[in-house]
């Protein structure tokens, strides 16, 4: 199945309960769906696209490394991938709270579904943890180190799962495993399809993820 649009920003039309948020943007159709935290966290807010902040374009740029990105910048051009926050409305002081994460995950969760993607990107602590609790089964019998999981394959229910370390916090070769990682993932047959063209009245085939 594919999503028929050629919106990039909020392809979906999420309309959170705020007034300033930054939506989900990229490629509706994406093989990578890249997940962060808040726009507090990695940026968004003059421009309403995710990751645009100093640790936002440091991902954008080890992305383009893997071709999961066309250019760098704040609005980058996405090939196969698309970027979204757990949390997508501007915190008005501080951190969200843990009801307005709650409040948010029904537009989350709705958008990764939409997405469908084959590899969740979860970036930083928070988002790896509601990733891995959601769709895995692998929340509490890997331990939530960031230095460790980053760029580490994660089964999940449906999806692939690769952790980011936040880049804010990259150092020695964080940078490069995170893109070794991803080039090795690409060479293999990591897209998860059924064809369900039996199903149906012509010879064609139909591919679900």
């Amino acid at each position: 199945m594919e999503n028929v649009t050629d919106r990039v920003s909020n392809p979906f039309d999420m309309r959170p309960p705020c007034e300033r948020y930054v939506p989900g943007y990229g490629d509706a159709n994406a093989d990578f769906h890249v997940v962060g935290d808040h726009p507090g966290t990695y940026g968004g807010a003059s421009g309403g696209v995710p990751f645009t902040n100093d640790a936002g374009i440091a991902l954008q740029e080890a992305l383009t490394e893997v071709d999961l990105l066309d250019s760098v910048g704040e609005r980058p051009e996405t090939s196969y991938t698309f970027l979204s926050y757990l949390h997508m409305c501007m915190p008005d002081d501080g951190e969200p709270t843990e009801a307005d994460y709650d409040a948010m995950e029904r537009f989350f969760d709705a958008e990764v579904r939409a997405i469908a993607a084959h590899v969740l990107l979860p970036v930083g602590e928070r988002a790896t943890r509601h990733v891995l609790e959601t769709y895995t089964a692998q929340y509490g019998k890997v331990p939530l180190d960031m230095a460790r999981l980053h760029g580490i394959e994660v089964l999940g229910t449906g999806w692939l799962v690769y952790p980011v370390r936040n880049p804010a916090h990259w150092e020695g070769n964080d940078r490069e495993r995170l893109v070794s990682a991803l080039a090795e993932l690409q060479a293999t047959d990591f897209r998860r399809e059924v064809d369900l063209g039996r199903f149906v009245a012509d010879d064609e085939p139909y591919y679900v993820r």
